[in-house]
């Protein structure tokens, strides 16, 4: 179900009081998809929405110049104790907190389809340089996985991703070339505690009244005992990546 401008809004602020269980349980994302997304030669990159570093982590092993922009305190926090030489800022997408033509290359993570796109893409053009990029990227359920699936339809409701809201966007904002796309596969190991704080983290649950989250919670440590071995289960993810050039 599409959710109009001020659903997203409300949902995108409730992550505040999910920080931790967002820390705790969300997964990471593919070395190799990280270095489609931007490349293995260090350059000046913004994670715009960085939340609490997830990307931002994987964009500083490989030894880009990183700055975090993210706009809920609660999940600089995390950011900033995790990586305290990572330089990060209190800012959204609408409004980037950089000069004009700084950075090289602007990736957004989980993040995009939270944005106002028309503004945010302006944005995002005007802190490029002239041979600048954009690149986005989400991880999302492999479903074809039937317990992934039933994770989904009973606990896990979509955030709303489909690849028209990467894609069409931004070739519709007339700000860069074509757009091109990559899928990497990744696993997460979670275990009950793990799955049930990821569980936490979405945002159609952080706006939920405690009652109604109680019986959710009570169907994922169902699944989790129907499928873990050793007390762990693999979840796995596609990460799709998009990319292309400032005009």
């Amino acid at each position: 179900m599409a959710l109009d401008r001020d659903q997203r809004l409300g949902r995108a602020v409730s992550f505040a009081g999910v920080a931790d269980a967002y820390e705790r349980s969300r997964p990471g994302y593919p070395d190799d998809a990280v270095s489609w997304l931007v490349g293995d030669e260090p350059l000046d990159v913004v994670d715009l929405g960085a939340g609490t570093g997830k990307l931002t982590r994987s964009l500083a092993a490989l030894g880009h110049r990183v700055t975090a922009v993210e706009p809920l305190p609660e999940m600089l926090a995390h950011l900033r104790a995790a990586l305290p030489g990572v330089t990060a800022l209190e800012g959204g997408a609408e409004a980037i907190p950089l000069p004009a033509e700084s950075v090289d290359v602007v990736v957004a993570a989980q993040a995009f389809h939270w944005f106002d796109h028309g503004p945010a893409l302006r944005e995002i053009a005007r802190v490029l340089r002239p041979s600048g990029s954009i690149a986005l990227a989400w991880n999302t359920r492999d479903q074809r996985e039937p317990w992934v699936a039933q994770l989904s339809e009973e606990a896990l409701a979509s955030e709303g991703f489909e690849e028209r809201d990467a894609a069409a966007p931004v070739r519709e904002s007339g700000l860069f070339e074509e757009v091109e796309r990559a899928l990497f596969p990744h696993v997460q190991r979670l275990d009950r505690e793990g799955l049930i704080d990821l569980v936490l983290s979405r945002s159609y649950c952080a706006v939920l009244t405690p009652e109604e989250r109680a019986p959710v919670l009570e169907r994922v440590e169902q699944i989790f005992a129907e499928h873990e071995v050793g007390g762990v289960v693999d979840l796995p993810y596609v990460t799709e990546c998009f990319r292309a050039p400032r005009r």
